[in-house]
């Protein structure tokens, strides 16, 4: 699930973003999507900002700059639907979702991993015991509570958010999603299936610096690997020469094999190169225009320019290899499984990994004529995952979980919301 940095670590998920992000991370957002079931604008905004008399209250300092501000729960309008997580007590598969990841970020808490991450974690009050506890009872709480309504009452009888003052100082953090891609591919290469993905070199720890780049691994084309350090490391190999490329920006992907079966392969390593946008290249060379561009405007580019994939593709000098997973889902930077819709990533160096947040935005859905519409949001969810382009106190990327629709809704997740994670008083 996001992006290719200079920063390794052995996270499977560390490089997944959404392919939006990846190509037109810091562009406009897009302008096409209906706003639909808007709540009145003092719900919409004002009730959801840092309120200006916490803005001094430091409860995380870094270089100088508050990053989590601690306040109540947040009382709902009445008429506000979107201000509740609803969906909870819709299907039952979709409480059970939210229970499997608390459940797998309670496993992650009990893990050495996670006595070191929060023994250097610098946000005073907030500890992988009480992170753990407020986990927990948050649970209980969700198998007891029939309505969103009775959940949150109980939220603001007996939690505290921490929320994120986000990118401006008031709240206001930028979201964009990510997903798990699904392509066609075989274990052997044919006419048909050309293009590579490699697992990593077993020497890859003995490789000086600099790296190779992208263009001295795989050549322009991306057929040259067998001539260099890949040779013999091919994975699978798929038919088009984007797939690989978009398989390394996610991190991860389900592969539908020409036998029948599927398989799935994670992120596991990548060259110490800082990842290079090719959305933005083509925005700067006058190939697009920056504003309105999204996920489906540079595919249509690139389907149109298919001799463009060469002069893009090899401009990103990072490159990422891969291990085969065996049909396991895709995992996060805690190294447990993401959770559709109920999984997040945001900076770890600022961020309590495995904690329960709640994310409020617009999310694009899929109406019943087919449309893509945006929706303000709430949502409940997990903080398991990370990215190198996802940094600061104004960065979420969330997981839309697996295929063409989570692909679709990803490639046009971009807007502004709030972050906030729970903790027991």
């Amino acid at each position: 699930m996001k992006k290719i940095f200079a920063e390794l670590g052995k996270f499977h998920n560390f490089i997944a973003i959404s392919l939006f992000l990846i190509f037109s991370i810091s562009l406009l957002r897009m302008q096409s999507l209906v706003n639909q079931e808007l709540s009145p604008p003092e719900c919409r905004v004002k009730k959801w900002d840092v309120p200006l008399s916490l803005t001094n209250k430091n409860i995380f300092i870094q270089n100088k700059k508050v990053v989590l501000i601690e306040r109540t729960p947040i009382t709902c309008c009445q008429s506000d639907t979107s201000c509740l997580d609803e969906i909870i007590y819709g299907k039952i598969q979709d409480k059970k979702a939210l229970l499997t990841a608390i459940d797998r970020s309670l496993q992650y808490l009990q893990t050495e991993a996670a006595a070191a991450a929060y023994q250097k974690y610098p946000v005073a009050g907030i500890s992988r015991d009480r992170v753990f506890k407020s986990l927990q009872r948050f649970r209980e709480i969700l198998l007891k509570t029939n309505s969103a309504t009775e959940l949150h009452t109980a939220i603001e009888r007996e939690f505290v958010y921490y929320q994120s003052v986000g990118k401006d100082n008031k709240g206001t953090v930028l979201f964009t999603a990510y997903y798990e891609p699904l392509y066609a591919a075989s274990r052997v290469p044919t006419a048909e299936y050309r293009y590579p993905v490699y697992q990593l070199p077993p020497n890859f720890n003995s490789w000086s610096k600099p790296h190779p780049t992208r263009l001295q691994l795989e050549g322009a084309d991306g057929l040259q690997g067998a001539k260099g350090k890949l040779r013999g490391l091919e994975l699978f190999w798929l038919r088009d020469r984007l797939e690989p490329y978009l398989i390394q920006i996610e991190g991860s992907a389900r592969l539908q094999l020409t036998d029948g079966t599927q398989t799935t392969i994670g992120y596991a390593g990548n060259t110490a190169y800082n990842y290079k946008s090719i959305g933005r290249e083509l925005v700067n060379d006058g190939k697009l225009p920056l504003e309105g561009i999204t996920m489906p405007i540079i595919l249509d580019y690139f389907q149109k320019h298919p001799q463009d994939l060469n002069i893009y593709i090899p401009r990103d000098r990072s490159f990422v290899f891969f291990q085969e997973n065996h049909g396991e889902p895709a995992q996060g930077s805690i190294n447990v499984p993401l959770t559709a819709e109920r999984s997040i990533a945001t900076d770890k160096s600022l961020m309590p990994p495995g904690a329960l947040a709640l994310i409020r935005a617009a999310i694009p859905f899929v109406n019943s004529t087919g449309n893509m519409e945006e929706r303000i949001t709430s949502r409940y969810v997990l903080d398991q995952d990370t990215g190198g382009a996802i940094k600061g106190a104004g960065r979420v990327d969330y997981f839309l979980g697996t295929g063409k629709i989570a692909g679709d809704r990803a490639g046009v997740t971009v807007s502004d919301g709030q972050l906030f994670y729970l903790l027991l008083k």
